[in-house]
């Protein structure tokens, strides 16, 4: 990947406060992996963001000059990701459809990298969602995936004052705190690497997101300074064995 790309890049971390705390482990991921499967000559990478919604990941990494297709099953987010894409002068291609459905919309191993973001915990099959995934990518190719954790939910109830949902969150198989609960799916950390597993990819990276980003009141991140140090200490923690636990969201970097 050319420099020029490299500052592009960068570039994806210009959001600011909250937003770009709470994106930085995964971006600092995605790009060491586009270096990579891009190789010295900066090679063009053909990527599908399955449940992609408005391009909050597929712009930037079209910005890079990557090809680039979103998958999502909502008309209106298609239609916001083309605006943005548009604002942003690049081009994303779309498709409308499920996760599920990735290997008829799209074919088989047609990808070097798949992204599914925040899909797995509204899916009907998560299991079939990941064998699409895992159909999607060609042979040495990466699947970063990133799905709700079980632990956050009830770390989360508890801070807020609900404790009864707190406890029922840890002892729910779902990881729901009650019926309420807008989430219907939430995963340890055994859970997704099984599910990546049981498909047939490697884990080869797994990091927890958001651990103290989450609790932490917004004034704080007016501060740019604050906001960078708390950067830092989330991309400690994200591999720490018993933080990362803690993750409101955790991502795996799988490999084909």
């Amino acid at each position: 990947m050319t420099d020029a790309s490299r500052g592009a890049g960068g570039a994806i971390m210009g959001t600011r406060g909250t937003g770009r705390v709470r994106t930085a482990v995964v971006w600092d991921v995605l790009r060491r992996t586009v270096d990579e499967l891009s190789g010295s000559g900066g090679r063009c990478l053909e990527v599908i963001d399955a449940g992609g919604g408005t391009g909050g990941f597929a712009v930037p990494l079209a910005g890079l000059g990557h090809r680039v297709t979103v998958v999502d099953a909502s008309p209106d987010a298609l239609a916001a990701l083309e605006r943005r894409a548009a604002e942003a002068g690049v081009t994303v291609d779309s498709v409308q459809g499920d996760a599920g459905d990735l290997l008829d919309l799209v074919g088989a191993g047609k990808a070097d990298l798949v992204l599914c973001h925040s899909v797995l915990e509204y899916t009907e099959d998560p299991a079939a969602a990941m064998a699409a995934l895992a159909g999607t990518v060609r042979p040495g190719g990466a699947v970063s995936v990133l799905a709700a954790g079980q632990v956050a939910a009830a770390v989360h109830r508890a801070l807020a004052g609900h404790f009864d949902e707190a406890r029922r969150a840890l002892g729910d198989p779902a990881g729901r705190w009650g019926e309420r609960d807008p989430v219907p799916l939430r995963f340890t950390r055994r859970m997704l690497t099984d599910l990546v597993t049981g498909a047939g990819l490697r884990v080869a990276e797994l990091h927890g997101v958001r651990i103290f980003a989450d609790l932490v009141s917004g004034g704080v991140l007016d501060d740019p300074e604050a906001v960078q140090a708390l950067i830092e200490l989330e991309t400690a923690a994200a591999v720490h064995p018993v933080l990362r636990d803690l993750a409101t969201q955790l991502h795996v970097l799988a490999r084909r």
